[in-house]
């Protein structure tokens, strides 16, 4: 009721009843931003692109420049352009072999282009270096990864990354999805508990980023 009424009085304020609608998207868009976060961010990908354009800018005046590759590997994996960002990886692994978040990134990528056993290589050889490296995310992706082919590995996985990372919504409502591939209702439902009471225990700094996953865990156990 209160959307109607909002889009009644934005009609009456601008005359115009299609002027009034794109108004009204745009407002519930910006509150759902703000407050839950399912929705893509309509301005990261124009923003995405400027820093690509710029790191490439930059490269061109110095081609060896580690750092600029590395953060542009990283963009590209956000863009999903998988195939670039190998490649972009690739001509860096003798500078950057020592390096978990290097190994990680490349993992990332593999994993992008459906190589999972590629993948799996090179996300264990990032964790081989430091078993902490980004908070456990390579464990996260691993288990996302092998969910549909291999639900022993995939929650092997998830549960390692739950033992680092405990207060991840994600990880829970991940782990809870296979559990219900693997037809372990309870284990499921538990899981979908466990995401919504950390949900509920975490500082409010927090809650923003993880509020997606604990809102869709609510609706998978409605």
């Amino acid at each position: 009721m209160k959307t109607f009424f909002l889009f009644g009085l934005l009609w009456a304020l601008l005359g115009n009843p299609f002027a009034a609608l794109i108004v009204l998207l745009v407002v519930l868009y910006v509150l759902e931003r703000r407050f839950v976060g399912l929705t893509p961010s309509l301005l990261r990908p124009f923003r995405r692109q400027s820093e690509i354009a710029k790191l490439r800018r930059q490269l061109a005046l110095n081609p060896h420049d580690v750092s600029a590759k590395s953060e542009l590997a990283r963009l590209l994996i956000e863009a999903k352009k998988y195939g670039e960002a190998r490649e972009v990886l690739a001509g860096i692994e003798a500078q950057m072999d020592h390096s978990a978040e290097y190994w990680s990134d490349l993992g990332l990528a593999e994993l992008g282009l459906g190589q999972k056993e590629r993948g799996e290589r090179a996300m264990l050889r990032a964790l081989e270096i430091s078993p902490r490296v980004k908070y456990g995310l390579p464990y996260l992706r691993l288990g996302e990864a092998f969910a549909d082919s291999d639900a022993e590995k995939a929650l092997n996985y998830l549960q390692r990354f739950r033992e680092i990372h405990s207060s991840s919504c994600e990880g829970y409502y991940r782990l809870g999805s296979v559990y219900a591939r693997l037809g372990r209702a309870e284990q499921a439902r538990q899981a979908d508990r466990e995401c919504r009471e950390i949900y509920r225990s975490l500082p409010s700094y927090m809650k923003r980023r993880e509020r997606k996953w604990a809102l869709r865990s609510w609706l998978r156990s409605r």
